[in-house]
């Protein structure tokens, strides 16, 4: 694909979609939106490169797929539009969405209803990708899942989560947040690249989260040099910080070994010099549920019962949070499955309210978990999810709430004594080999069965440290999750007949 043609002269057909999508913005939009992106219009036109030729200049937003983002597209459009009937011409936009294997189809499919409401697909002035890891593609629908994005996923999951007894926030958000970042990069840098990337957040909270960076890489010892490479824009040497934190990361997580595991997990930083970003938060700082009417009606956005999970509105995994939070209740806690999915779901539920989520929504997340029998639906639903997006079995999601490999094997005997007493028997065995030994082949496969690793995969975990449930213990993983809103400590038990003791969970 190459870089959108300059200089076009709409034609009327063009002219006339335009019209139309305008009016239906202004007619579907809350009062006074149209009035903040008129306003936003002019801030964004004078800080464009190419302010007498408009076209010229690209845009760049990063659409996620989930109602926030979906919002953020139309208020863009909006802006694209009213420069366009101001001057006959306007900026070229590129919408970019990052896909990973916990995003449904049914997210995919809002996606593609919203480009279809706003008329995005057949506009010249419009380029729309989808990026998959490293690749880059025209948005479809209908394309499938990379298998190896998908395996990639799947890997990370489970070695981070055996390192923290399956703690959701860092299970599944460590590394899907690293590979946003680098989307952020390759998107930004394809083709003749972007002048200007979109955000919702303020300047305050992108100092906030530039200074984030800087500490965390410097704490873990891969801050960049004090001069950046020449032609690093403000934006890389940010990429350029992600990068080192996520080679950092997968290091630790894939052992230093994984050369390729950790080269093919990179931040991209080679993103144009001129870019910089350019905020909408001012006109867009609006009540959560102000703009629904708008999001369900005109753009045809749809909460889907697992891509609309507690505070995510565009990936299922906090569902499969929730139902690992179950399992080690059932099993590592002995005590019920439905227990500890209740308490997750109050932590979640709890974090939806301090994100002044609708109050429609939080009863309808809460609804979908409030008896012993819509329990058992999520719990089965859950099941299929993670057997069908990642491959992984209630046996591999049970094996990873007790992560019984890292720490030398610290939790190996109780595991097997507890899930596996066929294998109990052969604890100095699984010793030997997890320490390097070769093993006998079909106690190899047995443990692959079990885990979904591989030998050399458990040797890694068999060589780091582990969490204590609820008091850390992973240093980088730790780091990373340090100031972190998305976690709480709650009260619960860690055996069936008590003592209460409190405990630290994450999640979205």
């Amino acid at each position: 694909m190459t870089t959108l043609e300059l200089d076009r002269t709409p034609t009327d057909e063009v002219a006339r979609a335009r019209d139309q999508v305008f009016e239906g913005l202004r007619a579907a939009m809350p009062e006074g939106v149209m009035a903040e992106a008129l306003r936003c219009s002019g801030r964004l036109e004078a800080e464009l490169p190419h302010r007498t030729e408009l076209e010229r200049n690209l845009v760049m937003v990063a659409y996620g797929g989930g109602k926030d983002s979906s919002y953020t597209l139309a208020f863009v459009r909006a802006i694209q539009l009213i420069l366009y009937r101001v001057h006959g011409r306007t900026f070229q936009m590129r919408v970019a969405t990052n896909r990973h294997a916990g995003m449904p189809r049914a997210v995919m499919e809002n996606i593609d209803r919203e480009y279809r409401a706003l008329w995005l697909a057949d506009d010249p002035d419009c380029e729309l990708l989808l990026v998959d890891g490293d690749e880059v593609s025209p948005f479809d629908v209908d394309l499938p899942q990379f298998d190896h994005v998908v395996r990639r996923n799947r890997l990370d999951i489970l070695m981070t989560g055996h390192r923290t007894f399956a703690d959701g926030r860092p299970t599944f958000c460590n590394s899907c947040n690293l590979s946003v970042f680098n989307a952020f990069g390759v998107a930004a840098s394809f083709g003749d690249g972007a002048d200007v990337i979109i955000t919702g957040d303020s300047p305050q909270e992108q100092r906030q989260y530039t200074f984030w960076v800087g500490r965390l890489a410097r704490r873990l010892g891969t801050a960049m040099p004090a001069k950046p490479r020449d032609g690093q824009s403000g934006f890389g040497r940010i990429l350029g910080q992600l990068d080192g934190i996520s080679q950092s990361y997968f290091a630790d997580i894939h052992g230093a070994g994984a050369a390729d595991a950790i080269a093919e997990r990179r931040v991209s930083t080679d993103v144009p010099e001129r870019l910089r970003f350019f905020s909408i938060y001012d006109e867009t700082d609006y009540a959560a549920g102000d703009h629904f009417e708008l999001l369900t009606g005109f753009l045809g956005f749809q909460f889907d019962d697992l891509a609309f999970s507690f505070t995510e509105s565009d990936c299922a995994n906090p569902a499969l949070m929730a139902h690992l939070r179950g399992l080690k209740a059932e099993h590592l806690f002995q005590r019920s499955y439905d227990e500890g999915l209740t308490e997750y779901v109050e932590f979640a539920l709890n974090l939806m309210r301090s994100k002044d989520i609708p109050v429609h929504l939080i009863e309808m997340m809460q609804a979908r978990y409030d008896s012993p029998a819509a329990l058992k639906r999520m719990r089965l639903a859950a099941q299929e999810y993670a057997l069908e997006t990642f491959g992984m079995t209630e046996e591999h999601l049970v094996c990873m709430t007790y992560s019984p490999f890292a720490g030398q094997g610290a939790g190996l005997e109780r595991f097997l004594d507890r899930e596996h007493p066929d294998l109990a028997a052969r604890v100095g065995e699984i010793h030997a080999l997890l320490a390097g030994g070769t093993g006998e082949p079909a106690l190899v496969a047995e443990l692959e069965r079990i885990s979904g690793l591989e030998p050399s995969q458990l040797r890694v975990l068999y060589s780091r440290s582990v969490q204590t449930p609820g008091q850390g213990g992973t240093p980088v993983i730790d780091l990373i999750l340090a100031g972190d809103p998305h976690k709480a400590v709650i009260e619960t038990r860690h055996t069936q007949d008590g003592p209460n003791t409190f405990e630290q969970i994450s999640g979205r």
